[in-house]
C-alpha cells in the first residue's frame, strides 16, 4: 500500500453560482512535490483552502496519514503539521519579520519571576538560526513594509517551519517574483523536499512542474481531468488537459506596418519620493502598428517609467507627447481621454476596486459617458450589457458572472477583466505592465493575441515585462533599462535573448 500522507476523497464544494470542487479526489506521497495544475479559476486553491482548514467541504473526506480529520480552522491544519504561503501574503506590515513568525506562539518568558512577557530576544535568535538552516536568510528585526515581495515570501515560509509543518502547501508562489527570484524559490523547494518535506505547489506554470514536481493533478473547471507523472509527460499535453483544447505555444506575427509616431518621450528624468532619480534622461518614441518592449531586471526604473506616461508620477524634467501633443503635465483622466490604456503591474491596488462587482469595474473607464450616463444618471442596463460582451469575449470566469464581487475572484481573472476593459477603449497608445504575470497558459495565448491584434489595429504599444522570452516573442523594437537608463534601443530582430540578458545585465557596447 502506498504511504499517503494527504488523502483528499471526493471532495465537493460549492459557492453561489460555482462549483468550485466537483468530487475531487487526490492523494499526495510523503515526500514528493505534488502539483495541481490548472488554469485560473479551476479550483486549485479551493481545493487546498479545505485542505488548510480555511473552508469545509460540501462533502468528501480528508485523511492525514491515513486518519479522517475535521478540518475547521488553521488551527487544526497547523496541528496537523500543514502549513501554507498564500498568493496574497497574510503579513502585518508594521510588524518586524519575527513579530509575524512568531505570531500566536510567541516564545514566553516572566520578567522579574512573575510577569508574563514575549521573549522577543528568544525569538529572534531562533528564526535567524532557522533562517540560516533552510537558506531563507533574513534580518529578524526588519519591518515588513521594509522588504522586497521576495523576502516576504521568505518569511510566510518560515512561518510554517516555525510550526513545525511537515506538509507545504504553496499556493501560485512564483506568481510574484522575478525570474531571479523564481530560481532561488526552486531551489529552497528542492531543499525542503530534500530534507523530508511534503510540498504541495498550486500551479499553472508547466515548465515549473517539469523542474521541481514528481507528479500533478490537472484541475479543469473544477473537475480532477487526470494525475500524471511529470517526468514522462510532454508539456504539450498537460496544456492541452490543462486548457481542453490545443494550446499553441507560439505567438503568430505578421510583418509590422509602422504608421506615424504616437508616443515621444524625450529627455524623461523621474524622481521617487526620496528625490532619487529612478528614470534617467530617457528617450525614445513608438509608432502606430508597433511593439515597444522595455526589458529589464526588476528595479531598475520600468514600473516609474509607465507610471510617469500615465500620469501616477510626476515628471522631474523632460516631456511627454501623444499625437504631438504635450501631456507632460496633464492630469490622469485627461491623458486616458486622449487615448491612453493601462494595464498596470499591481491590479488590486492600482487598477481595481475590490469590493465593486465585476460588471462596475467593466465600467469603471466609461461610466460618467454615454451609454451607461445621460444627464448625470447612471444606466445599469448598459453596464449589464457591457460587462455580458466582455466576460463573453475575454472568457473571463466569475461564480456570478456580472454581479461577482471582484476580491472573490481568481488573480488571473482579474486580470482578465482589466486587460479587457483597457483594450475596449480602442486607444492609441496602449501600456502593458507585466500583463501575463499570474497568468495561465491559455490565458497567456490568449492575451498575446490581442495585444498583436491591437498592434495590428494600429495602435502604439509599450510591453514592459520581466519574461524575456515574452519581450522576444511580442517586440518589434527593444529597449534595455538599466539603473534607470535606456542603454540600448535596437529593431527585435537585430538582437538575440543573450544580447538582451548581457544589456540587462548593465554592459553596455564598446
Amino acid at each position: 500500500m502506498e504511504d499517503y500522507i494527504v488523502e483528499m476523497r471526493h471532495i465537493t464544494k460549492r459557492f453561489p453560482g460555482i462549483v468550485a470542487n466537483d468530487d475531487v479526489t487526490i492523494q499526495v506521497k510523503r515526500g514528493e512535490v505534488y502539483a495541481l495544475l490548472g488554469e485560473n479559476g479551476a479550483g486549485k486553491s479551493t481545493l487546498m483552502s479545505m485542505l488548510f482548514g480555511m473552508y469545509e467541504p460540501d462533502s468528501g473526506e480528508i485523511l492525514i496519514n491515513g486518519q479522517s480529520v475535521k478540518m475547521r480552522s488553521s488551527n487544526d491544519a497547523t496541528a496537523h503539521s500543514i502549513g501554507m504561503v498564500h498568493q496574497h501574503f497574510k503579513l502585518v506590515d508594521n510588524y518586524t519579520v519575527a513579530e509575524n513568525i512568531v505570531l500566536g506562539v510567541e516564545p514566553r518568558k516572566r520578567l522579574l519571576g512573575l510577569f508574563p512577557s514575549v521573549d522577543m530576544k528568544k525569538a529572534n535568535e531562533e528564526i535567524a538560526e532557522l533562517s540560516k538552516k533552510y537558506g531563507l536568510e533574513v534580518n529578524p528585526t526588519d519591518k515588513i513594509e521594509d522588504i522586497t515581495v521576495s523576502v516576504r515570501q521568505r518569511v510566510e515560509i518560515l512561518k510554517m517551519l516555525y510550526r513545525k509543518a511537515e506538509i507545504l502547501i504553496f499556493d501560485e508562489p512564483t506568481a510574484v517574483l522575478t525570474p531571479q527570484e523564481i530560481e532561488f524559490l526552486l531551489k529552497i523547494i528542492d531543499g525542503l523536499r530534500r530534507g523530508g518535506k511534503t510540498i504541495i505547489l498550486i500551479t499553472h506554470k508547466i515548465e515549473e512542474i517539469r523542474r521541481i514536481a514528481d507528479r500533478c493533478a490537472i484541475l479543469r473547471r473544477g473537475k480532477l481531468v487526470d494525475v500524471l507523472d511529470v517526468r514522462s509527460t510532454p508539456s504539450q499535453e498537460m496544456a492541452n488537459l490543462m486548457v481542453g483544447r490545443t494550446v499553441d505555444f507560439e505567438a503568430h506575427k505578421s510583418a509590422p506596418n509602422y504608421r506615424d509616431v504616437i508616443l515621444e518621450v524625450e529627455n524623461l528624468t523621474v524622481q521617487n519620493a526620496s528625490k532619487f532619480d529612478v528614470v534617467k534622461d530617457v528617450s525614445f518614441r513608438i509608432r502606430g502598428g508597433e511593439i515597444f518592449a522595455v526589458a529589464g531586471v526588476s528595479g531598475n526604473g520600468q514600473t516609474e517609467l509607465a507610471d510617469a506616461i500615465y500620469g501616477m508620477m510626476k515628471v522631474h524634467s523632460g516631456s511627454i507627447r501623444l499625437r504631438g501633443q504635450d501631456i507632460t503635465n496633464l492630469p490622469i483622466r485627461q491623458r486616458t481621454q486622449e487615448g491612453i490604456s493601462y494595464i498596470p503591474e499591481d491590479r488590486q491596488h492600482t487598477s481595481l476596486y475590490l469590493d465593486f462587482t465585476l460588471g462596475e469595474n467593466l465600467a469603471i473607464r466609461r461610466y460618467y459617458k454615454e451609454p451607461f450616463s445621460q444627464k448625470g444618471i447612471l444606466k445599469f442596463d448598459e453596464f449589464n450589457k457591457n460587462a455580458d460582451e466582455q466576460i463573453q469575449r475575454y472568457d473571463i470566469r466569475s461564480g456570478q458572472g456580472r454581479k461577482t464581487v471582484v476580491r472573490s475572484m481568481s488573480g488571473g481573472n482579474q486580470q482578465k477583466a482589466i486587460v479587457g476593459r483597457e483594450i475596449e477603449e480602442h486607444s492609441d497608445l496602449i501600456i502593458f505592465v507585466q500583463p501575463t504575470r499570474g497568468m495561465d497558459i491559455g490565458a497567456i495565448e490568449n492575451i498575446h493575441r490581442q495585444i498583436l491584434a491591437e498592434r495590428d489595429r494600429g495602435a502604439a504599444i509599450l510591453l514592459i515585462s520581466l519574461e524575456l522570452d515574452e519581450i522576444m516573442e511580442l517586440a518589434d523594437t527593444i529597449g534595455v533599462i538599466y539603473n534607470g537608463q535606456m542603454l540600448k534601443i535596437a529593431e527585435a530582430s537585430e538582437m538575440t535573448s543573450m544580447d538582451v540578458g548581457r544589456y540587462m545585465m548593465g554592459v553596455k557596447d564598446v
